[in-house]
Parts: C-alpha cells; sequence; structure tokens
C-alpha cells in the first residue's frame, strides 16, 4: 500500500475542485487532486458544455430547416437539411476531450499530483484511494470536498430502460421519436427545446402550474410561446405517475385524470442532489445542512482544515459558484485573507430564448420591503436584435427607489446570456442607475438594451 503527503488534498476534479488546485499548485502548495473520472466533473464531461453543444447543433439544423421552409429567410434558399445525430456525438465529444485535456494539463503545469480512482475518506486527514494499480493512501495538512452532485431519482421512474437522466439523453447517438421531458425546470426546457427542433415529438410534465417555476412569470413568457411554436406539449399542474407498460408515461393531469403519454425515452429532470454518500462522509464529524454539507463563509466545515465547494455545499448549483469558492479556499490555505462577500452569482437558462438574471428581481426587492425603480426595454427596439432576427425579449434592471443602486438585472432573449458579466460587474461594483446609463455602449450591439433599460427607469430612456 502506497503512502503519500502533501499540504493540500482535493477530492474531486470537478469546477470547484480542478480551480482549487491549480490555484494552491499555483502559490507554491503541494496539492494533490483524487478524481475517478475525467477531468472537469459533471460540468465538462456530461452537463454544461455537451449540452450546449447540442443546444447549438440542434438550433443550427432548426434554422436551416425554416430556411428550407421559406421561413423568414432573408433571401437565402437552401434544400431540406438532414440530422445525424451519430457525427454530432462525435463533434461534441472532440470538445468535451479538448476542453477536459485542457484541464489536465492546467494541472500539470501547476504542478498538481493527479490520482485517478475512487477516494474514501479513513479520517479528515486521510484518505484511501482505490485506484487500478491498488490502494493509495493520502495524507493531507489540509482537504478540500469537492465531490459534487448527481440527477435526482425517483422512486416510481428509477433510472433504466427508457427512462433516461440528463447524463444518457446526452449520449444518445438516435433521435427519440417521442420524448417524454419530466421537469420544466432549466435542464429539461435546454434538452426538451433541442430536441424538438431536432424533429422528435416533444411533451413536458411539470408538478408547478408553469414553466421554470424559479424563475418570475415575465422572463418565462417568451419561452413559453417559443414552446408552442415548437410544438411542445406542456402538462403543467401534472404529476409523473410512472411507466404504463414499456412505451408510455402515465400522469395524472391537473384536473386530477389519468393519462398516457406515448414515449420512446422519458427523461427526468426534477433535480440534482449532493454526492455526499460513497466516500467515507460517515468517517467525519461534519455538520449538515439538510442534504448540504455545512460551511461558514470561508468554505471551512465543522472540521478545522476541512473545506468544502460547490454541489456538496448548496445551492445555486452552478460552475461558476465552485469555481469562485475554490480559487477563494486556496488562497486560504495559502494564508491570504479571503472570504465570500460575492453581492450576486448569475444564473443562465440556455433555453430558447436564453434568459439570464443577478441579484434582485422586482417580485423578490417587493419581498424584502425594497422600494424600486423598474426599467424595461424590449429587444423589439433594438436594431442589433432586429438584424439577428431575434426580437423576442427584453432587459429589465432593477434600483432602489432612494438612491438608485442597482439591486437587479435580469434579460430574456437570444443570446443574452452574455449579458451576464455586465449584469454580475454592476452589482459587484456598486453601480447606479446612472453610472449604466452614463456609460457608453457600442452600437449596434444588445449591450445597448442595458443602457436605454437604464435610462427608463430614470425616465428618459431615448429609443423608445
Amino acid at each position: 500500500m502506497k503512502e503519500i503527503s502533501c499540504a493540500v488534498l482535493v477530492v474531486g476534479a470537478g469546477p470547484g475542485g480542478y480551480v482549487a488546485a491549480i490555484r494552491a499548485g499555483q502559490l507554491g502548495l503541494d496539492t494533490v487532486i483524487v478524481e475517478a473520472g475525467r477531468p472537469g466533473g459533471t460540468c465538462l464531461n456530461i452537463g454544461c458544455i455537451p449540452s450546449k453543444a447540442l443546444i447549438h447543433a440542434a438550433g443550427e439544423f432548426h434554422h436551416v430547416a425554416r430556411m428550407a421552409r421559406g421561413q423568414r429567410t432573408p433571401g437565402i434558399s437552401v434544400a431540406a437539411p438532414s440530422f445525424d445525430l451519430g457525427p454530432c456525438q462525435e463533434w461534441k465529444g472532440g470538445i468535451v476531450n479538448r476542453l477536459t485535456n485542457g484541464v489536465a494539463e492546467l494541472l500539470k503545469r501547476a504542478r498538481v499530483k493527479t490520482v485517478e480512482g475512487t477516494a474514501r475518506f479513513r479520517d479528515g486527514k486521510t484518505v484511501e484511494v482505490a485506484t487500478a494499480t491498488g490502494t493509495q493512501v493520502i495524507r493531507a495538512a489540509n482537504v478540500v470536498i469537492a465531490t459534487g452532485s448527481v440527477p435526482v431519482e425517483l422512486s416510481f421512474l428509477p433510472f433504466g430502460g427508457r427512462v433516461i437522466s440528463s447524463t444518457e439523453a446526452l449520449a444518445l447517438t438516435e433521435l427519440p421519436r417521442r420524448l417524454v421531458v419530466v421537469g420544466a425546470g432549466y435542464i429539461g426546457l435546454e434538452l426538451g427545446m433541442a430536441f424538438a427542433k431536432l424533429g422528435s415529438e416533444v411533451a413536458i410534465v411539470e408538478a408547478a402550474d408553469r414553466i421554470l417555476p424559479q424563475y418570475d412569470a415575465e422572463l418565462t413568457r417568451p419561452v413559453a410561446e417559443r414552446l408552442r411554436e415548437l410544438g411542445v406539449t406542456p402538462y403543467l399542474g401534472a404529476k409523473a405517475q410512472g411507466m404504463a407498460g414499456e412505451g408510455a408515461l402515465l400522469i395524472e393531469t391537473a384536473d386530477g385524470t389519468a393519462a398516457r403519454l406515448p414515449a420512446d425515452a422519458v427523461l427526468v429532470t426534477v433535480g440534482r442532489r449532493p454526492r455526499t454518500e460513497g466516500w467515507g462522509r460517515e468517517e467525519l464529524a461534519l455538520a449538515m445542512n439538510g442534504p448540504f454539507v455545512a460551511i461558514d463563509e470561508q468554505c471551512r466545515t465543522a472540521m478545522r482544515g476541512v473545506y468544502a465547494v460547490g454541489d456538496v455545499t448548496g445551492e445555486p448549483m452552478l460552475a461558476h459558484r465552485a469555481m469562485a469558492q475554490g480559487e477563494m479556499v486556496a488562497e486560504i490555505i495559502a494564508g491570504q485573507r479571503r472570504a465570500w462577500d460575492k453581492v450576486a452569482i448569475p444564473a443562465i437558462c440556455f433555453t430558447d430564448p436564453e434568459i439570464v438574471t443577478v441579484g434582485l428581481s422586482p417580485d423578490g426587492a417587493r419581498a424584502a420591503g425594497i422600494e424600486t425603480r423598474v426599467g424595461r426595454y424590449p429587444l423589439s427596439a433594438n436594431g442589433r436584435a432586429m438584424t439577428m432576427e431575434a426580437e423576442s425579449g427584453f432587459v429589465r434592471i432593477v434600483a432602489r427607489a432612494d438612491n438608485h443602486l442597482v439591486l437587479g438585472m435580469q434579460a430574456v432573449g437570444a443570446g443574452v446570456g452574455e449579458l451576464s458579466a455586465t449584469f454580475g460587474l454592476a452589482l459587484e461594483m456598486g453601480a447606479r442607475l446612472e453610472d449604466v446609463a452614463g456609460t457608453i455602449h457600442a452600437h449596434p450591439t444588445l449591450g445597448e438594451c442595458v443602457q436605454e433599460a437604464a435610462m427608463r427607469a430614470l425616465g428618459h430612456a431615448i429609443h423608445i
């Protein structure tokens, strides 16, 4: 049995884990990272990146198919296109390989030792790793738990056969003719809309009375309209009951009646849960916050020298949150004074159209008892949106009524996810409406909508 010692041991090479390891290595700390699979975690391998690749491919195919049908084409004539999921998967896999290999190289460059295998804690300073060549014992002065999350499985719809999670959906090599999606959150809608564009007959089953219940209704309205255009059938206020034989999902509709939805595949996307089992958590004296590992403002757990980052620590389960936590923890271990004082974490839903939100919505500010000024600017008044045939949606800014401090920024529309950095920067820098309105925004860009929304909140929008 081999034994090694290090200053920092990171368990899990997802976004939080590999960033923590790289930063620790950069700071001169002797660092080891343990990962059973490929570096990059769910995000790079079976989540964020492959799903966006599929979404892009579906969008391109759908756009060309519309041109072939003569629907709103700017003078372009094309023959009817065809789509083959096999080559698309190869292309997607190439992107994943480039990124995961890039992470491995970055770890190597930072002089981080990577141990491939399954880790299990013996105690707060010792991990036993089952590798292909035997058991490796690692002792560390500091430990970072970055074990991530896994899809939630329903007891009456266990994964297997026709019932799949997002992981299997992203690995399909044949297009399901009839796809039923259980859950109308961001994962379900992103993938459901992509498959609808590729030609699947898609139905969505959601227990809430509207899609994307985590977002306010004004933001989700354009997405609901687009679902109708794509021919997606939503069953809202409905509950999945289980498979009715091999080829149908049994549901209870909003009025209490039973219905059978034919399905070649049933995609269950009802959320994710932290990966807190299988790595020896029971050997540690960790405090828990519900299903999550409890942490403080420095990502410290209840055990000295043991930190946790990413999905295992709670909501929002976002890769960029995990990355920021990982970087901070490495610097804390290196002796720097750091604490989590982020004002807001951007969230993006890559539906068609996209949704991005940072900070407080009008409803959120109202619930907090804050009087606000709200500026809303439609993309239909923006020249760049017109030239991209993407006029559906708007940009919205929420600010305090008394001093005009920006509290939140949201948008829905094609490509608006790229505005997330602008939104986040405005909140982190403590911008006021006057700051946003007084900043020159390049023309013609979607960013002009941000400036116009601020000007509208101040009562003097120019282009509307």
